[in-house]
């Protein structure tokens, strides 16, 4: 069982030696990365602070438009619709946030960088603020399911306290609902803050990838939005790092932005996952003295205003599913997934289909065992200082940037194990994006266990390996199998990883004969090399028509997620 807590220590421990390892191979000046524009790896100019204010500047961007959407859209879901619609129109976001990176990355291309290009007469749309409306996408489904979970676990005793007081629904929400949900909701923006941070291959499309932009005066500001820029995220996507070798000045240089990238991202993690406990809400429920007539007005405008944001996402949604079935339809015909590819962007994609399904699978052989150890030690056998340390860490290699998991596989399996590109390294740097899933579903599911059946287990004297084998793992394998799919309908959108270990784009064989120097074809870096030849016709279709196999595949394993949470969600185990 503690193996997949080690695993997940592993992680961050193989992480961080790497880039320290990186770091110490070259001499890094630390003030010059941080506090230096200029990035010129010909001469030997290494610094950083144009990609950190890109970094800050999208995520800001993204969050302006995300939050206050999400927020609302959350409390329409929560607090003003019957339970069986709001199931139905959760899903809906749901599906959102299992789109994988790399089709928001391709529907930027295609209807964001036009649009920016209109907007501000910017040739090609790339530019800050495309970076910024594609992550505010991305980052609010997660931000509307947090804030639903966090809106769901205050108890109605005081909804019925406030309503009993005579407020309106907007009153209740604002003074019995909010206040004790206000953590949680916290928690779900700075959980989309840590993925926007880390987010590659979408930015990577649509901001231009120009180094040393920074505004020259506050009034240029605004201007700078319009204009290409770089993140720490897109230069460590791009080709350097690749370029940079595995020691020296550049590469030490590459690892100090990796650094600098991975403590905000563990930043934002802590923050947004503290305990909700923290600070406790004191005070009761404030009666708002007002005339009557004035409280409804506000209370129609804040219901239409809540239900008016829940539309947004149910239109995003029904508009990408338009785009995807209008530009990709040569994915509606059968052909094009059981033949093979033919030329730069010809034939099907029955190659790239079988070598995304063969590395999900191995990732789920390799996470699955370590993830439910994880979970089991952080909800049974761990003490609660213990657990909160092991959660915090857990949620830290889930939200790590996978550019930085696919640059650790480069280094250690294909170039010092020697396995060159290999299917077996590309399903292993997946497993840290799936393991901490299986590992928090599976710890919140034991922690819902009644007390009755441990009390019950303890009473016939079993063992605690008796204990876990009759009653654990009966009463958490649904939530176990759940938390599985949905790190696997996660991992099959991934791109970054894959580029550096596991893919090429085409040459290889359908299915490896072994692991050294086996390379797979797979989709999402098979719409990500066709995308970045957005200007032949030939190539947009079959991105196209590949990006909608791939939406309807991490559907599919969503969906059955889905089911299973809500066949199984309350549900008690009994013998």
């Amino acid at each position: 069982m503690y193996t997949g807590t080690f695993s997940v220590v592993l992680t961050l421990l193989v992480l961080i030696g790497y880039l320290a390892t990186g770091i110490a191979s070259g001499d890094v000046d630390w003030l010059t990365l941080i506090g230096d524009p200029t990035w010129s790896s010909v001469n030997g100019a290494f610094g950083a602070l144009a990609m950190i204010y890109g970094s800050v500047v999208v995520c800001v961007l993204a969050l302006a438009l995300a939050v206050p959407v999400g927020w609302a859209a959350a409390i329409a879901l929560s607090e003003y619709l019957p339970p069986r619609l709001a199931r139905h129109l959760r899903l809906s976001i749901e599906l959102l946030a299992a789109v994988p990176s790399i089709v928001y990355g391709l529907i930027g291309i295609m209807v964001i960088r036009p649009f920016v290009a209109g907007l501000g007469d910017v040739p090609g749309g790339d530019s800050l603020l495309a970076a910024g409306l594609v992550l505010a996408v991305m980052i609010m489904p997660t931000i509307v399911a947090v804030s639903v979970d966090a809106l769901a676990a205050v108890p109605d005793r005081y909804r019925e306290a406030a309503y009993a007081l005579g407020l309106t629904r907007r009153e209740v929400v604002k003074s019995a609902v909010l206040p004790r949900a206000r953590s949680g909701m916290r928690a779900g923006v700075l959980l989309g803050l840590a993925r926007g941070l880390g987010e590659a291959i979408a930015v990577f499309l649509v901001v231009g990838r120009a180094d040393g932009r920074l505004p020259d005066s506050v009034g240029d500001f605004f201007s700078s939005l319009l204009r290409p820029g770089q993140t720490l995220t897109t230069k460590l996507a791009g080709p350097e790092p690749m370029l940079a070798g595995t020691s020296g000045p550049h590469f030490a240089a590459l690892c100090g932005l990796g650094i600098i990238l991975l403590a905000l991202v563990a930043a934002a993690t802590v923050w947004g996952t503290r305990g909700t406990s923290a600070r406790a809400v004191k005070g009761g429920v404030r009666v708002h003295r007002a005339a009557p007539r004035m409280r409804r007005a506000r209370d129609r405008v804040a219901t239409l205003l809540r239900l008016s944001a829940l539309l947004l996402p149910g239109a995003l949604l029904l508009g990408m599913l338009a785009v995807l079935v209008t530009r990709g339809g040569a994915a509606l015909n059968p052909a094009f997934w059981f033949s093979s590819a033919a030329g730069a962007a010809g034939g099907g994609v029955s190659e790239q289909i079988i070598g995304t399904l063969l590395l999900l699978a191995t990732t789920a052989l390799i996470a699955l065992p370590l993830g439910y150890g994880a979970g089991v030690v952080i909800g049974t056998r761990a003490s609660a200082k213990t657990a909160r340390v092991l959660e915090t860490l857990t949620v830290v290699v889930g939200g790590t940037p996978t550019i930085l998991l696919g640059l650790a596989g480069y280094v250690l399996f294909c170039t010092a194990m020697g396995w060159g590109r290999s299917w077996l390294a590309g399903a292993i740097v997946l497993v840290p994006v799936v393991v901490p899933v299986i590992a928090l579903t599976t710890a919140g599911r034991i922690r819902s266990m009644p007390g009755e059946l441990t009390e019950s287990a303890l009473a016939l004297g079993l063992s605690r390996a008796q204990y876990i084998r009759s009653v654990v793992i009966p009463y958490t394998w649904p939530a176990t199998l759940t938390g599985l799919l949905l790190g696997l309908a996660r991992a099959a959108g991934e791109t970054a990883p894959l580029i550096f270990t596991a893919t090429v784009f085409f040459g290889a064989p359908a299915v490896p004969t072994g692991i050294v120097d086996s390379p797979v074809q797979a989709l999402p870096t098979h719409i990500f090399t066709l995308s970045q030849d957005s200007g032949a016709p030939e190539a947009v279709s079959q991105a196209w028509g590949s990006a909608l196999v791939l939406v309807v595949i991490t559907a599919a394993l969503l969906s059955l997620a889905v089911a299973l949470r809500n066949r199984f969600e309350g549900a008690r185990w009994t013998t």
